[in-house]
């Protein structure tokens, strides 16, 4: 009975802590009083006490101490304090601290965390939908033990910041922000991608029922005079009014929805109001969440305009307002239409911050996950070169800045100063590695000096741009040239002329056989598929009676055509054995570019390697008919893709290394030394990150865990590491910064050049030219954070509408912008 006595007090003890009550037991002996004071007095107090118990001394000298969990290595015992407690304003937050452990550093540090007033306002909403939800008659008996408090850490309680306990994002607004992003809605967060299926159901239902609930919260309060008063009643404390001129509050508030009031009416309302201070404020509550909704909406439309590149002026349009207005109800006044300068004025000053706010969330990410800083270069119609800075890393990839470059084309030295500009702004701890998109002219260059300079860089190219060169070169072989024009010729004929084209969407259900792509290289290779994919129709087209008696049949162009696709069965077998070698790396291309939403660097050799074997196997193993597919491959790998940090990748991914075929071949042995000497700060961080990768390959302690084991397949490589690394902190820090990159470029995201172009034409004045800075960060950034999720068909990673002028179907427009693709800072 004792025992249970005493249990019970033990959590009431630890519940009361918690909480920031401090407790004091009346009965401690004066012995005890004594010690503490002197040890306060001698400087030993607990806060002390507790900081050096939670971290090592690394470096006497420098006063750095080394988290005991999470390895990171920080100045001095008073940051670290920081560090545990999850305080941004000092240092990056430990992701590994227990939850006990890091609130009592933050009662320590933040006393005002004690206020029962502060803490109640900020989960008050959420504890109020809780407990609405669990109690009603639809919940699931298990569901009533969720809390959204449960799966969420609260960082700051005035600013309502929070972090989800899976996938560690931070955001504001509270818990009713964590609640939309651990459901899966979109709008004011990105959704989560570790939240388990169930506890995501269970959140987009409770949010639903929430939502619900405050609709009906508002058709009540639209309904007051069902339900508190009756017109009787305040007709008879105003007077004896004639009955048929005293419409109800209820008929004048559906009418003013529609109409604004006239002014008798809108007298006799306020009349109403002026007795009844309670039916007025209520009238007002509305009004105001209203006036909200309105301005919401305005926010909605001004976003779709910001985000599509849409003109502002278009918001004057007669046709635009009329469409907007019938939308929201059928002839409203009340409702204001955005004009063009709420759009560039608090609108776009509105979305600015909004987006600057995410900008902030993602950067604290980087201290743990690394980043890549990505260059996407052109140049435009004009002879000008343009380049877009996109920083990308797992917490999704943001627009920094873009650069008018045209001045300084061939000048190493000022790109150099260019790009040391931005590793300076992004943190130079925090850059993994640039990626460029070309190696022509004198980027090589570039790259060599920035590396030099910064030795933790690694300098790539995007792994598009090299599968892109393969197949440029593919298609330039004596085969390939051949069969790229014949189908050429086939394309033009059909979509030159109206009367084949339609009997060609008749006989193939629809079915285009051209289309585009930002690639250029791929676009041959796509069409040749397609057309192979047709091959029956195409045939029974071209027999067809419909085309065989039209005048176009006879032509010399028709015949030849005609013949090619259905007595020329050499076209076909040729088509067929390029497609053995290009439909390979078409989807190794897919792969790199976001089939798979992990980071795709620990995973490039694995598809290099694979995409190989299986032209190999297309050709059934024939040297001499795969062979020169091969050395066009290898070509490419070891002169322009190939860098150490791929190796690396690949040694650390664990799904790969303790794989039975897996290779460590003296490439890859050479490529992981390289690197690791690269990233280490020193020669003792060298020899821990040896010492540790020993214990990595023979799979001892948390490495051989039967978890650790069953999840080395299943798990994003980065995602692993920070689960089961922690016995290595020095080479769990590196493997997750180098796991959670990316192995290709900016090209994937198809950010519009065209904004970018208008955005560096001189003669603006300084507040428009600022207000269109504010516009294209905003566009970018929104299309960067509203891109559609992965997908299985190749063939829309890079797919864009054909161009009327392209010359598959007969212009010659393509040819022009090839060459401003290829095209790069010479």
């Amino acid at each position: 009975m004792c025992t249970a006595w005493f249990e019970v007090c033990l959590s009431l003890y630890f519940f009361l802590t918690c909480c920031g009550v401090q407790v004091q037991f009346r009965n401690s002996s004066p012995r005890a009083e004594i010690e503490h004071v002197n040890n306060f007095r001698q400087g030993k107090n607990e806060a002390v006490e507790d900081f050096h118990n939670h971290g090592t001394l690394v470096n006497d000298a420098k006063k750095q101490v080394r988290c005991n969990y999470c390895g990171k290595e920080i100045n001095d015992y008073s940051i670290l304090k920081y560090h545990l407690g999850g305080i941004h304003e000092h240092s990056v937050p430990c992701v590994k601290v227990p939850e006990d452990v890091k609130l009592r550093m933050r009662n320590k540090l933040l006393p005002e965390t004690n206020k029962p007033d502060e803490h109640r306002e900020v989960v008050q909403e959420s504890s109020t939908s809780s407990k609405r939800d669990f109690s009603s008659a639809d919940s699931a008996p298990h569901e009533a033990s969720i809390d959204i408090r449960d799966h969420g850490t609260l960082l700051d309680m005035k600013k309502g910041r929070v972090r989800c306990n899976y996938c560690a994002k931070e955001m504001t607004a509270g818990y009713s922000r964590l609640m939309k992003h651990l459901g899966g809605i979109r709008g004011d967060v990105a959704p989560c991608v570790e939240v388990p299926e169930d506890i995501k159901v269970y959140m987009r239902n409770s949010w639903q029922r929430k939502k619900e609930g405050t609709v009906s919260q508002l058709i009540e309060s639209c309904s007051l005079w069902n339900r508190n008063s009756s017109y009787d009643d305040l007709r008879e404390q105003n007077g004896n009014h004639d009955e048929s001129s005293q419409p109800t509050l209820v008929q004048k508030r559906k009418h003013s929805a529609i109409v604004e009031n006239s002014g008798s009416e809108h007298d006799d309302e306020n009349l109403q109001r002026s007795h009844h201070p309670k039916i007025s404020n209520k009238m007002k509550n509305q009004e105001k969440a209203g006036d909200d909704s309105s301005r919401q909406s305005q926010r909605y439309i001004g976003r779709f305009f910001f985000e599509n590149g849409i003109d502002f002026s278009a918001a004057n349009s007669s046709t635009f307002q009329k469409m907007i207005i019938s939308l929201v109800g059928g002839g409203s006044t009340t409702y204001k239409v955005p004009s063009c300068d709420d759009l560039k004025g608090w609108i776009l000053e509105g979305d600015l911050k909004a987006m600057q706010e995410r900008v902030r969330e993602v950067v604290c990410s980087w201290g743990s996950t690394g980043c890549s800083i990505l260059l996407d270069g052109w140049t435009d119609g004009k002879g000008l070169t343009h380049v877009n800075f996109v920083v990308d890393s797992p917490q999704g990839p943001i627009f920094m800045k873009s650069a008018d470059f045209s001045d300084s084309t061939g000048d190493v030295d000022a790109m150099v100063s260019l790009l040391s500009g931005i590793i300076e702004e992004v943190g130079v701890q925090n850059v993994v590695q640039i990626v460029t998109y070309t190696t022509v002219g004198s980027m090589e260059a570039v790259g060599k000096q920035i590396t030099e300079k910064y030795k933790s860089i690694f300098w790539t190219v995007c792994a598009s741009h090299c599968i892109g060169l393969m197949l440029e070169k593919i298609g330039m072989l004596g085969t390939g040239s051949r069969v790229v024009s014949k189908a050429k010729a086939i394309t033009k004929f059909i979509y030159s002329h109206e009367t084949v084209l339609k009997l060609m969407r008749k006989h193939t259900g629809g079915f285009d056989l051209v289309s585009s792509s930002r690639i250029r290289s791929m676009v041959p290779f796509l069409i040749l598929e397609r057309i192979e994919s047709q091959k029956k129709n195409l045939s029974k087209m071209f027999t067809s009676p419909e085309l065989e008696d039209s005048t176009l049949a006879s032509t010399a162009g028709g015949r030849m055509v005609a013949d090619l696709v259905t007595g020329d069965s050499s076209f076909w077998t040729e088509v067929e054995v390029l497609l053995k070698a290009s439909v390979p790396l078409i989807r190794a291309l897919h792969l790199v570019n976001g089939e798979d939403s992990r980071p795709q660097l620990g995973y490039i050799y694995e598809t290099m390697d694979q995409m190989k074997e299986t032209i190999k196997k297309k050709y059934k193993g024939r040297k001499t008919e795969y062979q020169p597919f091969w050395t066009i491959i290898d070509g490419i790998w070891d002169n322009q893709l190939h860098s150490p940090i791929h190796a690396a990748g690949y040694y650390l991914n664990p799904g790969l290394f303790y794989s039975d075929d897996f290779c460590a071949d003296d490439e890859v042995k050479k490529g992981l030394w390289c690197c690791i000497g690269q990233i280490a700060e020193n020669e003792r961080e060298l020899k821990l990150i040896a010492s540790q990768l020993k214990q990595y390959k023979k799979a001892r302690g948390a490495f051989g865990d039967g978890n650790a084991v069953d999840q080395r397949g299943r798990l994003a490589p980065a995602k692993w590491w920070s689960l089961y690394g922690g016995e290595c902190p020095e080479l769990q820090h590196h493997a997750i910064k180098i796991l959670s990159q990316t192995c290709t470029g900016a090209l994937r995201y198809g950010l519009k050049r065209s904004l970018t172009e208008e955005l560096h034409m001189k003669g603006r004045n300084c507040v428009d030219q600022r207000r269109l800075n504010d516009l294209t960060f905003v566009y970018h950034n929104l299309r960067l954070q509203n891109l559609p999720a992965s997908n299985s068909d190749y063939i829309d990673v890079f797919l864009e509408p054909i161009g009327p002028m392209d010359e598959w179907i007969g212009g010659v427009g393509s040819m022009e912008a090839k060459a401003g693709e290829q095209s790069g800072i010479v």
